[in-house]
Formats: C-alpha cells, sequence, structure tokens
C-alpha cells in the first residue's frame, strides 16, 4: 500500500516516525511551506519536513493543494492511502477523491465533541477528566468524516498543553498503525458521527488567553495550563505591564476574604496569591514582558509586588 503522508508540527512527525518504522511504503511527504522565524526571520522548516529528509522521504511544500501542479503531483505518486495528520490546510474534493483507500486523519479528540483547530487546550481548558484520539475518513466537512477507531487518554491535574500534547501525539501515532493494519484486513468498520454530541475547538485567539478572576480558582488553572507552555494564559501588573503565568496552583477556598475584589493580590507566602470567585489562585512561575521565565517569589522581589496590590 503507496501511502502519502500529509503533516506539519510536532504532533504530525510521531506518526510519520510510526509509518516509517513499521516499515509501510511513504511516498512522499507533504507539509506546510518553511516558516520565518525568530529575530531574523530565518524560514525554518517543520518537524516533518526535518524527519523525512533524514529518513530521505521525498518533501512536497505546495503553497495550494488546489489547481493542476498539485494533481499532477498526485498521479505521479499515485497513492493508494492518504494519511493526514495536523497538516494545517482543508483538503479539496479531487484529492479527497483521489486514493483508492481514500484519506485517514489522526485528530486529538474523542470526536465528535472537540472538532477544530485547538482540541488539546480547548479539553484541558474545559476541564475534561479524558480525551483521546480518533482516526476518521476525511470528507469535505472539518472533522466530520466517519470514525474509524478511538483511543482514550486520561487527564490528569499534572497535565499541560506540552505533556498532554505528547501523550496523545504517541497515541495517535499507534492508533493509526492499528487503523492501517485493520483497513489492509478488511475488518474496519466506520461509524457515523452524532452531529448533536459534536462542540467545536475554536482556534485559540489572544483573548482567550487573558486571566478572568472573577472566574474560580479551577477555572483559573485549568486555563494556565492549557495554555502552557505557549502562547500562555496572561494578566497586568498594577503598573500595566503584560505578565505571562506558567503554572499556578489552586489555593483553599476558605482562604478567601471577605470583600476583596478579584485579582487581589493576599499572600505572597511561597508565590503570587491571588484572590478569584471563591477562593484563590497562587501564581508560582511566570514571564514578565521583556524577561525570561522566572519564579514569582524572584519576580515579586524583582518587581516589588506587594498584597492588596491588583491585578486586571
Amino acid at each position: 500500500m503507496k501511502i502519502l503522508f500529509m503533516g506539519t508540527p510536532d504532533f504530525a512527525r510521531e506518526s510519520l516516525k510510526a509509518l516509517y518504522e513499521s516499515g509501510e511504503e511513504i511516498v512522499a511527504a507533504v507539509t506546510q511551506p518553511d516558516k520565518p522565524k525568530g529575530r531574523g526571520y530565518k524560514l525554518c522548516p517543520c518537524a516533518v519536513k526535518i524527519y523525512a529528509e533524514e529518513k530521505k522521504i521525498p518533501v512536497y511544500q505546495p503553497d495550494t493543494l488546489k489547481g493542476e501542479e498539485f494533481s499532477s503531483l498526485l498521479k505521479s505518486l499515485s497513492p493508494d492511502l492518504i494519511v493526514v495528520v495536523s497538516y494545517g490546510k482543508l483538503l479539496p474534493e479531487n484529492v479527497l477523491e483521489f486514493p483508492k483507500y481514500g484519506c485517514i486523519n489522526v485528530h486529538g479528540s474523542l470526536l465528535p465533541k472537540y472538532r477544530g483547530a485547538a482540541p488539546i487546550q480547548r479539553a484541558i481548558i474545559n476541564g475534561e477528566s479524558m480525551t483521546g484520539i480518533t482516526t476518521m475518513y476525511m470528507e469535505k466537512g472539518l472533522d466530520t468524516g466517519d470514525m474509524l477507531q478511538k483511543t482514550e487518554v486520561e487527564i490528569s491535574d499534572n497535565d499541560n498543553f506540552e505533556t498532554l500534547h505528547d501523550k496523545l501525539a504517541l497515541c495517535g501515532a499507534q492508533t493509526l498503525l492499528s487503523t492501517i493494519k485493520s483497513l489492509k484486513a478488511g475488518t474496519l468498520s466506520p461509524s457515523k458521527q452524532n452531529d448533536n454530541e459534536a462542540t467545536y475547538a475554536a482556534k485559540i485567539e489572544k483573548n482567550d488567553c487573558l486571566i478572568d478572576f472573577s472566574k474560580t480558582a479551577r477555572e483559573i488553572f485549568n486555563l494556565v495550563r492549557g495554555l502552557s507552555p505557549l502562547p500562555l494564559a496572561f494578566t497586568h501588573t498594577p503598573d500595566g505591564n503584560i505578565l505571562k503565568v506558567v503554572s499556578c496552583e489552586c489555593e483553599k477556598t476558605d482562604n478567601m476574604q471577605v470583600g476583596v475584589a478579584p485579582g487581589t493580590v493576599i499572600s505572597l507566602d511561597g508565590g503570587i496569591c491571588v484572590a478569584c470567585e471563591g477562593g484563590s489562585v497562587k501564581i508560582l512561575e511566570v514571564i514578565p514582558q521583556g524577561k525570561g521565565r522566572m519564579n514569582a517569589q524572584d519576580f515579586v522581589r524583582g518587581r516589588k509586588i506587594f498584597v492588596g496590590d491588583i491585578f486586571k
């Protein structure tokens, strides 16, 4: 079975690696064009491109999948199956219909929940205790295709976006191999998604990252870990500077002082304890505006944060 792999970031690399190491015939890898990074805006290759070139897998980086150029490439590669993992673009209809065995996608949620661009972050932010991987046949809709296999992954309080991303990337790779094995054996049993149970995991925007201290400690805790280490939740210090929060913990709900406004610093013992709805959160690690990552106590000493200050 000739496989065309389409993917871009670290999450996708694990699936490509699993396919390669299992001995599958990968005719090529299609990734997004290199993007500029850093102060010098140097063009940097993505994780899939780096791995593919290491393994001598042909790499293609089309600006668009529409038009004759990519159609000609498909005809020349003639894949039996297209595997798509976090590629970053919707596939046009002519691509979806090209391979004999269709296009299989690896998605980082238990569909139909969390369709869309940010399923891992949204699951943590929303306080889910369980997520997982779904492999599915692709169609024109956004993550609406028939489901093939699912694997559950627990979300613990120690997980943030980075740790859960890494667990799901490995889980996705193994679920993909299992799906292809069943495809070859003729034992796949696709099932329709229930659209009435669908939820949408929208792309993370800057407004999503602003901490609202009128929410509960648990909600703020979930927001912070769901956005760590990137793009990071943030607040504004009393002098108006942005303060990104890398990690925090929930404090006891009985330490809230009556009449204290949300966002008020109520203690500096072991971190920055900030009042919120029904309790408080203790900020442990931060990235001040224009500075590097540091623990909250070092930030307090350097910026002279006091009890009674209000984060906005």
